[in-house]
């Protein structure tokens, strides 16, 4: 069983994320704060490089005399909601092991270390593995699902990653805070991305239906799609 995934996104109305490089600034002031705390997820995920500007750790050691199994690890299943970071060969030292009071846990392949996997656990960083050289996106969902009890997901971007799990057909519904501002740039940070490699690659999108629409303070307005995947 997989939870059921909301791409939660605050972005400029051209669909750009870095909000430090908005016009007007301020924009989105707490908006995603607000909207993150109101749905409620079981979870939230972000990928490597969204996970790595929470890090406040200096690099492990590279060496272990330990070895460990390549199974899950988990300092407390109970903890709170979790946030789980896509950290696929291990590059992320961690120096804490929550995120505003939220558990961290580290989705990785099973070619990270030994001395990696030390370094999580002398943090008291759970991880789970999913996939041998690279993640596996549905498997993770399965793996939150039946580990840890996810049903609700909130997925937090990066753009790459977002579009990743957009492109696997595993998003279920949008969840767009979008805010008076103008980006402008090309090449900015947007909501769904994807790498050189992938922009060929087609979503299996083939409807999307506006649930809900509101507006927020400051002229910003929170728009809810459910998408519908075509089977695969």
């Amino acid at each position: 069983m997989k939870p059921h995934v909301i791409c939660l996104m605050a972005s400029s109305v051209d669909g750009r994320t870095l909000s430090s490089r908005w016009r007007p600034k301020g924009a989105a002031g707490n908006l995603f704060e607000r909207v993150h705390d109101e749905l409620a997820g079981d979870a939230w995920l972000v990928g490597r490089v969204t996970g790595q500007e929470f890090a406040k750790g200096k690099p492990y050691p590279a060496s272990t005399k330990e070895t460990f199994p390549r199974t899950s690890w988990f300092v407390r299943r109970d903890a709170g909601v979790p946030g789980v970071i896509l950290d696929a060969h291990g590059k992320i030292a961690w120096g804490r092991a929550d995120i505003g009071g939220d558990p961290i846990v580290v989705v990785l392949s099973e070619t990270v270390s030994d001395a990696h996997l030390a370094g999580l656990r002398s943090e008291g960083v759970s991880y789970i593995f999913a996939g041998k050289s690279q993640i596996d996106l549905a498997l993770t969902l399965e793996i939150l699902n039946r580990e840890l009890g996810v049903k609700r997901l909130l997925l937090e971007g990066g753009g790459g990653t977002n579009g990743a799990f957009l492109r696997a057909g595993l998003v279920e519904e949008l969840s767009l805070v979008l805010c008076p501002a103008v980006d402008g740039a090309k090449g900015a940070p947007s909501v769904f991305d994807s790498a050189q490699e992938e922009a060929d690659q087609r979503a299996p999108v083939e409807a999307m239906t506006l649930e809900s629409s509101q507006q927020l303070e400051g002229g910003a307005m929170w728009l809810r799609y459910r998408i519908q995947n075509a089977d695969r």
